[in-house]
C-alpha cells in the first residue's frame, strides 16, 4: 500500500512539474548571455568575464563598415561696411572667404565716386547683417547696426537702436548675409 501510495505521488510530481514547464514562454537560449557580440561568458564563483569566440573577430570586423574620411568643411564667410561722413558714401562686401578682403572690397566699394575718408563701421562672418537709418531724417536721427543668424533678426537689432525725432520710422539702408558655405578639402 505504502509503494502504491509513493508511486501515485511520483506520478502527480512528474506530472505537475510537465504541466508547469508548458506555461512557461519560450525563451531562446543565448550562448553569449552577459558578453558582447563575438564573446562568451567565463568564469564563475562570483567572478565573472568575457572571452572572444574564436573565429567572431574576423567575421565581426568585415560586419562594421569605417566610416568615409570627410571630403568637405564649412568654410567662414565675411562682410563689411564702411562708410564716409563727408559725402554719405557707402560701400559693402559680402560672402568673402577672408576678413580683409571683406574689408578691402567695402572700402574701395565706399570710394568709388571719390569719398576720401571712408571707415569701417563693421565686419562680421558667418551671419547676416543691417543698416538702418532714420526715415527723412534730418540728420539728427540716430541709424542702427544689427547682426543675427537671419536677416530678419538682424534687422530687428538694428531697428532696435534707431531713432527718428520726426517720427517717420527707419528705413534699410543695407541688408545682407555671410553664411558658412560648404567647401571641399
Amino acid at each position: 500500500m505504502v509503494n502504491r501510495m509513493h508511486n501515485a505521488s511520483c506520478a502527480f510530481l512528474l506530472l505537475s512539474a510537465v504541466m508547469v514547464c508548458s506555461w512557461l514562454p519560450a525563451v531562446p537560449a543565448f550562448a553569449e548571455g552577459r558578453c558582447p557580440p563575438g564573446q562568451y561568458p567565463v568564469g564563475g564563483q562570483g567572478v565573472g568575464g568575457c572571452a572572444p569566440i574564436p573565429g567572431a573577430a574576423a567575421s565581426q570586423q568585415r560586419a562594421v563598415p569605417q566610416p568615409a574620411a570627410p571630403t568637405s568643411r564649412w568654410g567662414t564667410r565675411w562682410g563689411a561696411v564702411a562708410a564716409s561722413d563727408s559725402t554719405s558714401d557707402a560701400g559693402a562686401a559680402a560672402g568673402r572667404r577672408a576678413k580683409a578682403a571683406a574689408i578691402s572690397d567695402a572700402m574701395a566699394d565706399c570710394r568709388r565716386n571719390g569719398a576720401p575718408d571712408c571707415k569701417i563701421m563693421a565686419e562680421y562672418s558667418n551671419q547676416c547683417f543691417a543698416w538702418v537709418s532714420p526715415d527723412g531724417g534730418d540728420g539728427t536721427g540716430l541709424g542702427g547696426l544689427g547682426e543675427g543668424m537671419t536677416p530678419e533678426l538682424a534687422l530687428k537689432k538694428a531697428m532696435s537702436y534707431c531713432d527718428n525725432p520726426k517720427g517717420n520710422g527707419c528705413k534699410v539702408a543695407y541688408s545682407a548675409c555671410s553664411l558658412p558655405e560648404l567647401e571641399p578639402l
